[in-house]
């Protein structure tokens, strides 16, 4: 062949090659298996061969005439040989790759930005990629207005794990149903980048509705259709408008039909005891069940008698109390705490031996209450937030037995203030009950007014002017977590701490009546008699000197002993206590609170000690009498 005609032919060569590519790409992306995007890739391909063979019949028509020579062949296939091969670099790729769906729209278009400088070859790649993403664009337009994900062959950015159902959330602390049931694939469309996180909560709020039975579609105008991604950008307007709308639906939905706020309302009363009443009654029928041991308790006796506190109550007007339930763990509140490892501990935990059970625990410290959630407050009011509110109310539940224990021992105290017993036992122990009940009255108070009711408020407001129910999930979320640190129950040593003085204080209060019985010497556990003999010889027991304390009865010392033990212990653990409140309010102000209640307590120290050391010398002298 003359060299010239060579070299004609060999310019010509590519784009027979480039022909023979697509062609087979056409043919192989044409299968179901390829996925709904190389389906409409292939088509748009399969149009622009059309046009390639149109282009061939011309020629071949004008070669039949005669009119056709080697240069005007030439002439005529060069505007198609720039397009021919560039879409051959496409399909190269594509099939190297096995490229699919996202990757497909993916490649056309960087490949479209790298042809910036041929115009023709870039508006037939932009072209071919907004035929392409036709398919990908009518999967996200059924997410976004109807919160389906119609993809058989697995092409969406959006998967959905099916194992993950709903009821997963009033029964796993640890359910991932709204993280996990949708979530982001890795291989994104780059025109969807930006707006895929607002694309897949759109369609998780519609999806929610549907699984409650609430019928529900965007409306959708014409002009909101989703056909095309091109440089305007209309197509992120339109996701826009579709998360505002979903998002106020169900914002809606949850707080008018299921009534969101009362429900809130109503765990407040009765798991952070904001109406204690019906616990007052309870407390009284239910103590002898309590006193068990946790294995032996019958948590349906437990019910009935919350029923019937309730129904005795204030209480029976919330048309919620029905949902509360009885509940006894096997743990203490600090092995329970140790258990659940998500939570950010303040401070380094105690050492496994100081978090191990006591010898016996009762029903008081493991009694708690649980609430009934359904679809869709479960995705606020979880396990996980349910259990939170337990590890509250536990402590609280605590706190007010243990207040309960030292008002009957202060009773008890006051019975005898008739008797005019300054200078006994009595007066001793009574400075002691005070300074205790100081105590805990002023760790209710903190807990109660400085803890729970403020953050309680902030969360209201907050959940006012919430846009979405992601957001009234992180608000409800940060105020348990808030009221959970401020509560100590993040903070092993202090709450450590806080339960071994309560413990002291109920030990105290379960020994008041024999020490004060013994501190009368008599028998008759009737100490409040009228009987004015009785009165008359409680009299002449009064210690007005020294001389007359060594006449006592020798178990009189050890009555005086054993309530000097409990002051010491109390008094030991209140001040241990400062050190850790003091260093712990720098990095945590909400500290300085708690310094300033809970050891405003020692201020009544210093009689009790004054009182406290004439004991301990009279005690020593009644030694050197013996």
């Amino acid at each position: 062949m003359d060299l010239a005609l060579q070299e004609f032919a060999k310019r010509l060569f590519p784009l027979c090659e480039s022909y023979i590519l697509i062609n087979q790409f056409v043919e192989a992306r044409s299968q179901f298996k390829t996925g709904l995007v190389n389906h409409a890739f292939a088509a748009a391909l399969r149009a622009l061969l059309l046009d390639y063979q149109a282009m061939v019949a011309q020629l071949e028509h004008q070669f039949r005439l005669g009119r056709l020579s080697i240069q005007g062949l030439w002439f005529y296939c060069q505007p198609m040989m720039g397009s021919m091969q560039a879409l051959s670099v496409v399909v190269k790729k594509a099939a190297a790759n096995n490229c699919v769906g996202s990757a497909v729209l993916n490649l056309l278009q960087s490949q479209a930005k790298a042809m910036a400088g041929d115009h023709v070859v870039r508006s037939l790649l932009e072209k071919m990629s907004q035929s392409a993403s036709t398919a990908y664009l009518g999967i996200l337009e059924r997410w976004l207005y109807e919160g389906v994900i119609d993809d058989p062959y697995g092409e969406f950015f959006i998967t959905e794990n099916k194992s993950l159902q709903k009821e997963s959330l009033t029964q796993d602390y640890d359910a991932k149903f709204w993280q996990q049931r949708y979530s982001l694939k890795d291989d994104l469309p780059s025109f969807l980048a930006n707006a895929a996180e607002t694309i897949l909560i759109t369609g998780k709020y519609l999806n929610v509705m549907r699984e409650c039975g609430h019928s529900i579609q965007i409306p959708v105008a014409e002009k909101s259709k989703l056909t095309s991604v091109g440089s305007n950008h209309l197509y992120l307007e339109c996701i826009k408008s579709a998360y505002d709308f979903a998002s106020g639906e169900l914002l809606n939905l949850v707080k008018n039909k299921y009534d969101l706020m009362g429900k809130l309302h109503s765990i407040k009363h009765y798991l952070l005891l904001d109406q204690g009443d019906f616990l007052v009654h309870f407390m009284d029928t239910a103590k002898e069940e309590l006193m068990k041991k946790p294995d032996e308790i019958s948590v349906e006796k437990l019910q009935s008698l919350l029923d019937l506190a309730l129904r005795s109550t204030a209480a029976v007007v919330d048309p919620c109390h029905e949902d509360l339930l009885c509940c006894v763990e096997r743990t203490t509140l600090l092995k329970r705490l140790n258990t659940l490892k998500d939570f950010e501990i303040s401070q380094s935990a105690p050492d496994s031996n100081d978090l191990e059970e006591p010898l016996s625990i009762t029903g008081l410290e493991t009694f708690s209450l649980n609430y009934k959630v359904q679809w869709p407050l479960s995705l606020v009011i979880s396990r996980k937030a349910l259990t939170k509110y337990q590890l509250i109310f536990r402590f609280l539940f605590h706190c007010k037995h243990v207040d309960r224990n030292l008002s009957g021992a202060w009773q008890v105290h006051q019975g005898l203030r008739k008797l005019d017993m300054q200078g006994t036992t009595v007066s001793v122990s009574s400075l002691l009950c005070r300074n205790m009940l100081k105590f805990i009255n002023s760790l209710l108070h903190y807990l109660t007014f400085e803890v729970l009711e403020p953050n309680w408020h902030v969360m209201l407001s907050r959940l006012q002017t919430a846009k979405s129910i992601d957001e009234v999930i992180q608000y409800h979320d940060f105020f348990l977590d808030k009221c959970l640190r401020e509560c100590l129950l993040l903070s092993p040593a202090l709450l450590k701490k806080v339960e071994w003085l309560k413990l002291i204080c109920l030990q105290y209060a379960a020994a008041t009546q024999r020490l004060i019985t013994s501190s009368l010497d008599t028998a008759d556990t009737n100490m409040l008699s009228d009987d004015s003999s009785s009165i008359e010889k409680y009299k002449n027991l009064k210690l007005r000197t020294p001389s007359q304390m060594l006449r006592l009865a020798p178990e009189n010392v050890t009555v005086f002993e054993s309530v000097l033990k409990f002051e010491r212990e109390f008094s030991s653990e209140l001040h241990s206590l400062g050190p850790i409140l003091s260093s712990g309010s720098r990095a945590e102000p909400y500290l300085t609170h708690l310094t300033q209640w809970i050891l405003g307590v020692g201020k009544d120290h210093t009689s009790t000690c004054m009182v406290s050391g004439l004991v301990g010398i009279t005690a020593w002298l009644m030694q050197g009498f013996r």
